[in-house]
């Protein structure tokens, strides 16, 4: 479980496609704690393993359905990865409950200034949409936001100069893929009302 409070950013160091999947090695040095084989990272909001570290480089599989379900696959060297390690049992949750897993890629349709932030716009995949409410949590890319508004299928994002500054949200160009997380709360209350029949 992850709290989409970003750690730290780090770039893509090198890509291999294999068979089932493909291998991507990430800088990850700039992460707080010590990490190994097998801990969970979330590389910008997608919860994936460390199979191999060294000299703080971490190497992750990932499968046909992590690049089926985000953008990661597309990811070329140099490319910057929010990072968030996975919570540890007594650490605060100061963002909101975030899973690591994504439900869907989105579409930012308003950029930001990458120092001062500003109003960021995201195309939410439509079925994805019923569970964004204004005030409500989502997350971008790793990031625990707070929807300010909807409009025509996205939502609009506050964000302010640290947001923009430290996670690579403030890099996004209009175009650009993100990854949506969507609040799973929300599901679990769905869930529970269609079995009753309330839906």
């Amino acid at each position: 479980m992850f709290t989409g409070l970003v750690q730290a950013l780090g770039s893509v160091t090198a890509r291999t496609e294999v068979p089932g999947g493909l291998r991507l090695l990430v800088d990850i040095s700039g992460l707080p704690g010590t990490f190994r084989i097998g801990d969970s990272i979330a590389l910008s909001g997608a919860c994936c393993t460390i199979v191999t570290q060294e000299s703080g480089v971490a190497e992750f599989f990932l499968t046909q359905e992590t690049l089926d379900c985000t953008w990661l696959g597309r990811a070329e060297i140099g490319q910057v990865l929010n990072l968030e390690g996975a919570l540890r049992a007594g650490e605060p949750l100061g963002g909101h409950i975030v899973q690591g897993h994504v439900d869907g890629v989105g579409e930012v349709t308003g950029a930001i200034d990458p120092q001062g932030g500003g109003e960021l716009w995201a195309r939410i995949p439509d079925s994805l949409q019923k569970y964004c409410v204004e005030k409500g949590s989502v997350t971008l890319d790793g990031v625990s936001l707070t929807i300010a508004g909807q409009k025509a299928g996205a939502v609009r994002i506050a964000i302010i100069p640290h947001t923009a500054q430290q996670t690579s949200l403030g890099g996004r160009a209009v175009g650009e893929p993100v990854h949506v997380e969507v609040d799973v709360l929300a599901k679990y209350v769905e869930s529970m009302l269609s079995q009753r029949g309330l839906t």
